[in-house]
């Protein structure tokens, strides 16, 4: 057996999982390549700069406070929350923080995270539903691609905001109690029918929850929805007609930049979308995103690991 010491540097940079370690301040003093591939900055940028501004969002202050008192109690943190990217984006993270000691006295932190985007989109990419993870106090955040099907939310609307906010006003202290029934203990619970937010109107929607806090890849309330059977009668023509045309208009945009790839390129309509199904994961945006900045344009996208 080889007795080589290992450098912890490089022990760091082979972990698939973004490592980073701070000062008391919040002051980053280690960043290894997975917290560049995921946070964005690189570790030229992030050393030296509070960690508080570069990937903690506004939404988030709250359980950043959480993480500070738990540390310097001695105790290990671990929890999940949207994380800021360096373009702005937020991401659905599972962040693992522990102090480190020296004579008993906090030194500095080191946090793990995983991108639960990355975990949960191929369970939930798939799914005919529309799914969000919710924090134990309603906050989203995870939105799976079918949100923006079915109801016209974009992802990077919904991840960040309550789930209050996309519910009708009067169905709004229904879901409050179904919600704090459903984090009490794991599982699922019935689904209920109300009216969430569609455009300018409202659409009926089932609605279910499944209790995943304490499973640790997703750390989260899981929430189901589908277009509800029972009253789509009840919703005017227009509306679905509009809920076909946005269906019409995402699919349209990406056999569009699928053609347009093809031409291009040489390259078949399964390369192309191939190539921006792979982009859309790596950056973390909507298939629909992607494809609608190669058709503007903005994104040339020739070619493997080409922005």
């Amino acid at each position: 057996m080889s007795n080589a010491i290992i450098p912890a540097a490089e022990q760091l940079a082979a972990l698939g999982q973004a490592v980073v370690t701070t000062d008391t301040e919040g002051l980053v003093i280690g960043w290894n390549p997975a917290a560049e591939e995921l946070f964005g900055w690189t570790a030229e940028e992030a050393l030296g700069r509070d960690i508080q501004t570069l990937c903690v969002p506004e939404i988030a202050q709250d359980v950043s406070v959480e993480i500070m008192e738990a540390l310097r109690a001695g105790v290990p943190w671990s929890g999940e929350f949207p994380v800021r990217r360096k373009d702005g984006t937020l991401v659905p993270a599972l962040v693992t923080d522990a102090g480190i000691y020296h004579d008993g006295e906090l030194i500095g932190i080191v946090g793990v995270t995983t991108d639960l985007g990355a975990a949960l989109r191929p369970l939930l990419e798939r799914s005919a539903d529309a799914t969000l993870v919710l924090r134990s106090d309603g906050l989203v955040t995870y939105a799976s691609p079918a949100v923006e099907l079915l109801f016209g939310w974009r992802e990077t609307d919904v991840v960040g905001s309550s789930l209050v906010s996309l519910l009708h006003p009067d169905d709004r202290s229904l879901v409050a109690g179904f919600f704090e029934d459903a984090t009490r203990q794991p599982g699922a619970r019935p689904a209920h029918e109300l009216r969430v937010r569609r455009g300018e109107g409202w659409a009926w929607a089932e609605v279910a929850l499944t209790n995943f806090l304490d499973d640790p890849l997703v750390r989260g309330v899981v929430c189901n929805l589908r277009r509800s059977l029972a009253h789509s009668t009840d919703e005017s023509a227009e509306e679905r007609v509009a809920a076909l045309e946005t269906a019409l208009r995402s699919r349209l945009v990406v056999e569009q930049a699928k053609g347009y790839l093809a031409g291009r390129d040489g390259i078949s309509l399964e390369a192309a979308f191939e190539r921006l199904r792979d982009h859309a994961r790596a950056q973390h945006l909507s298939l629909h995103a992607v494809a609608g900045r190669v058709v503007a344009g903005d994104l040339a996208l020739a070619g493997a690991g080409a922005e």
